[in-house]
């Protein structure tokens, strides 16, 4: 029993702190997840479980899914939370993949949001031994004495950490010394980005990147209307890019502002069949899960090089090569992150030695990569992006006319994901 993908929505996405910065993930991922559900013509009743992912958890709602699932769905539909960094939706896309294809479901919907807006702020560890204490002393003498020793430092708040564990460093780092080991210019980072913002604007104005957003009325008063992604710079140019300082080496650096995915708050979500009940309820997909693959890697090498691992691995396991695939969505994380992977993808060499093949993998024409633009131009909300990308390709596959396209993503961890995705 394969798993169809019959509907897919998205929220606009737009900056960290501005549009959306009054509603959590769990709003947006309900906006998401009830548009997809309209769209695919089924009742919630039909709906059997819910698989949603996020990375930054709302600790007053830290199972996503579940909130999400009891605002749009009947109450006794199951759901479970997933995380795995920036391929999240990807881990709830799979995974309902695999309830449906084991016989365990027969209708699921999956996908994942984040509210950048709203990160989750916690205090010391002093601090909070300190709260304790106090909420436990049975006199104000002891309350107050529980805060004794307390130091100005201690006071601080503590934000979600932004480095690799393992390693201490930033994925904007990591992309650095990517850029630098793989030779990848600062020219051809711009160029890059530039691409990405136009065709994204392309997509924009043609209508095609509308075709998969619903407009999300914003709280209290419900009179403004988000209707479209905020961060596609129409008007932006090669001299504006080149004008912008790195971030993350200031004297030697090429990765900027502007040739890396921006901070974002949205919610994506689709809904996936089992494909054989789907056509006998004269369902038409938009497109079926043939493969996925999921990969890993030292932290401390190649951080955001996953994909050049997952994507031969979900293309053998499809029986395809890569001139098979028709499209390809690649995750934009930083330009000198999709240029590294691509060469890695393009090289004999890399092959032999890491993948111990014979020859290189390949990668389509760069006219079929991202073709409306990518996460530099339309934004990055860590846990929505992976069905972003699964919409996007699917849409974009029954324009053309493709029957093979491919979805792959780096994540923290030195995680990569690849999955294909085919029409009938």
């Amino acid at each position: 029993m394969k798993a169809a993908i019959i509907a897919g929505s998205r929220t606009p996405f737009v900056g960290a702190n501005s549009a959306f910065a009054k509603l959590s993930a769990v709003d947006l991922g309900k906006e998401a997840v009830r548009d997809a559900l309209a769209r695919s013509g089924l009742a919630g009743s039909r709906v059997n479980h819910v698989v949603y992912g996020t990375v930054v958890s709302d600790t007053q709602a830290p199972n996503i899914a579940r909130e999400v699932g009891l605002a749009v769905l009947p109450k006794n539909v199951p759901a479970v939370s997933v995380s795995r960094a920036c391929a999240s939706a990807n881990q709830a896309i799979t995974g309902a993949a695999e309830m449906i294809e084991m016989g365990y479901a027969d209708v699921v919907v999956a996908g994942g949001g984040e509210s950048l807006s709203r990160i989750p702020i916690t205090a010391s560890d002093r601090l909070s031994r300190s709260l304790v204490r106090a909420a436990k002393g049975k006199t104000l003498s002891r309350k107050i004495a529980a805060f004794r020793g307390l130091r100005p430092r201690d006071l601080v708040p503590v934000t979600p950490a932004i480095a690799e564990p393992s390693t201490g460093e930033t994925m904007g780092e990591a992309a650095e010394r990517m850029a630098k080991e793989n030779g990848i210019s600062r020219e051809d980072q711009d160029g890059w980005a530039l691409r990405s913002h136009r065709l994204a604007t392309e997509g924009t104005r043609d209508g095609r990147l509308a075709q998969e957003v619903v407009s999300v009325y914003v709280p209290p008063d419900y009179e403004t209307v988000v209707s479209g992604d905020a961060g596609i710079r129409i008007d932006t140019s090669s001299d504006q890019l080149a004008k912008l300082r790195p971030v993350f080496d200031r004297t030697f650096g090429s990765v900027t502002a502007g040739n890396s995915s921006p901070l974002t708050d949205g919610a994506s979500a689709v809904v996936l069949m089992n494909g054989e009940k789907a056509l006998a309820e004269g369902i038409e997909p938009l497109g079926w899960v043939r493969s996925w693959a999921w990969a890993g890697l030292d932290p401390s090498g190649q951080l955001l090089q996953g994909p050049a691992y997952a994507v031969p691995i979900a293309l053998e396991r499809a029986g395809l090569s890569m001139k098979d695939i028709g499209l390809m969505e690649m995750h934009e994380a930083f330009a000198a992150q999709v240029l590294s992977n691509l060469q890695a993808l393009s090289s004999k060499s890399f092959a032999q030695s890491e993948l111990g093949h014979t020859e290189a993998v390949g990668h389509p024409d760069i006219e079929r990569i991202n073709v409306m633009g990518g996460s530099i131009a339309i934004g990055h909300p860590f846990g929505a992006t992976g069905a972003r990308l699964t919409i996007t390709i699917l849409n974009e596959m029954a324009r053309r006319g493709v029957e093979f396209g491919l979805i792959t993503v780096c994540a923290a961890g030195g995680m990569g994901f690849a999955m294909v995705v085919e029409r009938r």
